[in-house]
């Protein structure tokens, strides 16, 4: 060893967090380089490593400076740091990663094309001027492509493409914004596509559909302009009325179409780049189809090169929707896509790079200048979050049937798959535990319990009692809405006691009905039930589900009002039908459900009879609601020891306003407030019973801004603190992340 100078330390250093494929390598080589510091730096399996040498005010400085420009999306989130006896080596260098050892990295998601690509993409001078896969260090495909960790391009389906000598010299570089970054190519040794975009434009324009390869699965695309393109792809796709994602160019195409915050510009055009649901201009040049009967969009700006290329060429927005048929998961494998979309699909645009994984778009809406998931997927899938509170037992939650998502614990963190979808069919389930196989093998975890829910016909409740039996695994059944307050909970980094409301659709109770409108008291290990919406029928059950009407007749009933079948928009046989039901009982489903009680109300006031996809009155009611309206009179009672939310009132009230003329709007309005009211008056109550001022909001209801703003507001009117989502879905897609933390909380506890 070279003799030491006086003052000179050698620090090794771990450093975890978003520090593989984002150029976190260089950054490091960069500035150690800049402070005349010595050392090396590497991925490993749980993160990067580094060992770095100079004097005490230098390494100082690098420690400050490397956590404090790192370039986004880079992020530290564990910073280790020891001395060591100093080498008296000189110069900086990035070594080869070391693959031994326990897996603990993150792994990143895809980034959407970064300004830098994006200029060279469209600079006639550069050597991958309209190159529709080039990428660097800042963006690019990164979870869909990774076999495994660490993440080296040997491990990634990038490995068959040999690196010409130009990519290779920027591989080579650590000066390079190319340096390791493990998807680079370029014309000459990269991807390429099987047809000539030109022939895609012109199948566009002759109003045909496209299938197109992206990055975590293929698109359908369509002119969004034309009403006949749209009809013919929802046709092809049996996907009736559910909105359809709009792609645009840039953040200008996308102010033309819809109102943009600043908030919601700053979504449009972060790394993540989501679909993000906005308030469409009434004179937007997008067919009415697109999203039938809604004030809202979805739109998402181009993210990836051969978006950016297309959208060009093209000029105008263009649908682009799942590669699937309806309640099916994405198709990504290209013998898959031929197959399934095939039929569906006029040209099929494909490419030979290879995806490891299926990755949906992610959607999210703007609330209050904060992001509000409603689909968590491509772009923040698989981040970890963060767990506060007890356990350190690896988890396997399996989530629910809708929206599903599965998660696996590690340490103090949780990963959530990306969206999985409907639990309906073969191809969902086989996408669900294909999957988790695959994320058990890529992060080197082996559950040690398992988490689901206590429905007993969910197919994840299966997998979870069938695995269960064939590992000699523990089993945690945790109820449903116990779980959206814990996922909540988590959500917030909270541990303590809070009350829960938790409005959804559907959940399994423990005495066999329905649940949806539950206001629990809880904490991560357990719950109480201390209030529900007064319970209603669910005539021929599953039909009702789509058929609010049918709801509607019951809360009639129940209110003492005959109601007349013109006005609920049915014809006499089936009133009289559903009418006989009720009264024999006959295939009646008890339930406190808030998302049925919502598309009870839209039949009551004449705005939807039915629903063409779950939900969709609901949304029809909370898109025409007036602000400032009067509140329905919902009532308080106690009843069998709990509290009741007492919606009779409110439909004796509907009637009589919409009888004597008061519009759509104004009882949409009217219904929220006096629901958002009555929560926050319920809460009052309960919190004076119990001393907890913490109100937790989770539930599929809460993705209705209108009901949220409103029940904050009352709430923290009167003092309480209010948890909301931002992290995860307040919608099943989140049910796992409950799951989880409880399941960890409940084993750490025995």
């Amino acid at each position: 060893m070279e003799g030491v100078a006086d003052n000179v330390e050698r620090w090794a250093v771990q450093a975890r967090g978003l520090v593989q494929g984002v150029g976190f390598r260089p950054f490091v080589y960069r500035l150690a380089t800049e402070l005349g510091l010595a050392g090396w730096v590497r991925n490993d399996l749980l993160g990067a490593a580094i060992e770095v040498e100079g004097r005490v005010e230098a390494l100082a400085t690098f420690a400050q400076r490397l956590r404090a420009e790192l370039p986004a999306p880079g992020y530290i989130d564990h910073w280790r740091q020891e001395s060591c006896a100093p080498s008296g080596t000189r110069g900086f260098e990035v070594l080869a990663s070391a693959s031994a050892g326990e897996a603990s990295a993150w792994i990143l998601p895809d980034l959407a094309t970064c300004d830098k690509c994006r200029r060279e993409l469209f600079d006639p001078d550069d050597r991958r001027h309209g190159y529709p896969f080039l990428n660097c260090t800042h963006c690019g495909p990164r979870l869909t492509i990774i076999r495994e960790l660490p993440y080296d391009r040997a491990g990634t389906t990038m490995a068959s493409l040999m690196l010409c000598a130009a990519c290779q010299r920027e591989y080579d570089d650590p000066g390079d914004r190319r340096f390791h970054a493990q998807p680079t190519a370029c014309p000459v040794c990269g991807p390429r596509l099987s047809v000539a975009l030109e022939t895609a434009v012109q199948a566009l324009a002759a109003g045909q559909i496209v299938a197109l390869k992206g990055l975590g699965g293929y698109h359908l695309a369509c002119d969004a302009r034309s009403e006949d393109a749209v009809a013919r792809l929802r046709a092809r796709k049996q996907r009736e009325a559910r909105p359809l994602a709009v792609m645009v160019r840039d953040l200008d195409a996308a102010q033309a179409l819809a109102e943009v915050s600043a908030a919601e510009a700053e979504l449009l055009t972060s790394p993540a780049a989501p679909i993000v649901l906005l308030v469409r201009r009434p004179a937007a040049d997008l067919a009415l189809g697109v999203a039938p009967g809604q004030p809202t969009v979805g739109l998402m700006l181009a993210y990836t090169p051969l978006h950016h290329l297309l959208l060009t060429a093209w000029d105008g927005p263009l649908v682009m929707t799942s590669g699937n048929l309806s309640d099916e998961p994405i198709a990504y494998e290209d013998a898959d896509a031929a197959a399934r979309l095939g039929p569906v699909a006029d040209l099929v645009v494909s490419h030979d790079r290879p995806i490891e994984r299926r990755c949906d778009d992610s959607v999210v809406r703007v609330w209050r200048d904060r992001l509000l998931p409603l689909r968590r997927s491509r772009g923040y899938a698989p981040l970890p979050i963060a767990l506060d509170g007890p356990g350190d037992a690896v988890v396997l939650a399996v989530g629910a049937q809708q929206k599903n998502t599965f998660c696996l614990t590690r340490g103090g963190e949780a990963i959530l798959s990306a969206h999985i979808g409907e639990l309906e069919n073969e191809p969902a389930l086989a996408s669900f535990e294909t999957g988790i196989a695959d994320f058990e093998r890529l992060l080197q975890l082996r559950p040690e319990a398992l988490a689901h829910d206590l429905h007993p016909d969910y197919l994840s409740t299966h997998y979870a009692l069938h695995r269960a039996v064939a590992d000699g695994l523990p089993l945690v059944g945790v109820q449903h809405h116990h779980a959206h307050l814990a996922a909540c909970l988590a959500d917030a980094q909270r541990t303590e006691p809070a009350l829960g409301l938790c409005f959804d659709g559907t959940g399994w109770g423990p005495d066999g009905t329905v649940w949806g409108g539950e206001v629990l008291l809880g904490d991560l290990r357990g719950y109480e039930r201390l209030a529900h919406l007064r319970p209603f029928r669910l005539a021929g059950g599953e039909a009702a589900v789509r058929q609010g009407w049918r709801v509607a007749v019951d809360l009639g009933a129940q209110a003492g009002v005959q109601l007349d079948a013109v006005a609920l928009g049915v014809d006499e046989e089936r009133l009289d039908l559903v009418e006989q039901m009720l009264a024999a009982d006959l295939q009646c489903v008890p339930t406190t459900s808030c998302g049925r009680l919502f598309d009870a109300v839209a039949a009551l006031i004449g705005l939807r009879s039915d629903s063409r996809y779950e939900g969709e009155a609901a949304v029809a009611l909370e898109g025409v609601a007036a602000e400032g309206s009067a509140e329905a009179p919902f009532a308080l009672a106690r009843a069998d020891g709990v509290w009741q939310i007492d919606w009779r009132p409110v439909v004796t009230w509907l009637l009589e306003q919409r009888a004597a003329g008061a519009g759509v709007d104004v009882l949409a309005g009217a219904f929220h407030a006096g629901l958002a009211g009555t929560a926050a008056e319920l809460a009052g109550q309960l919190r004076a019973a119990t001393g907890v001022n913490v109100v937790a909001l989770s539930g599929g209801c809460w993705q209705n801004v209108r009901l949220l703003s409103e029940t904050v507001d009352r709430l923290q009117a009167t003092g309480f603190e209010v948890l909301t989502h931002q992290r995860v879905p307040p919608n099943d897609g989140g049910l796992s992340l409950g799951q989880a933390a409880v399941a960890r909380a409940r084993l750490a506890g025995e």
